[in-house]
């Protein structure tokens, strides 16, 4: 039961914190400045969260070709920028992760 309580207070947390934001701001004109400077927050926190784990392998960086994350993940960048389908590009990274860390690992 504990869990479940656990769930729902979090869930609670995440709507109130997201909620107030639209109560706060919802009503006013956001400056430009904000606006252009907002633009690049979902770019940087991707590459924060993609970038170790493509290039940090066992603690350490490994820009060699035997890292299959990085292969993979530049395979799937290079889809992306062709098509602009994320499914396509998940599914071609995946497909390329399976198949590198089968023969590199």
């Amino acid at each position: 039961m504990n869990i479940w309580l656990t769930f729902l207070a979090a869930g609670l947390v995440t709507y109130a914190i997201r909620l107030s934001f639209i109560l706060m701001v919802g009503q006013r004109e956001v400056p430009e400045l904000l606006r252009r400077a907002l633009r690049f927050v979902p770019p940087a926190v991707l590459t924060a969260i993609i970038f170790p784990e493509l290039l940090a392998h066992s603690g350490q960086l490994d820009f060699s070709l035997h890292n299959p994350r990085l292969l993979a993940g530049l395979l799937a960048a290079l889809v992306a920028w062709r098509t602009r389908s994320p499914l396509l590009t998940i599914l071609v990274g995946m497909l390329a992760l399976w198949i590198l860390q089968g023969l590199v690992g």
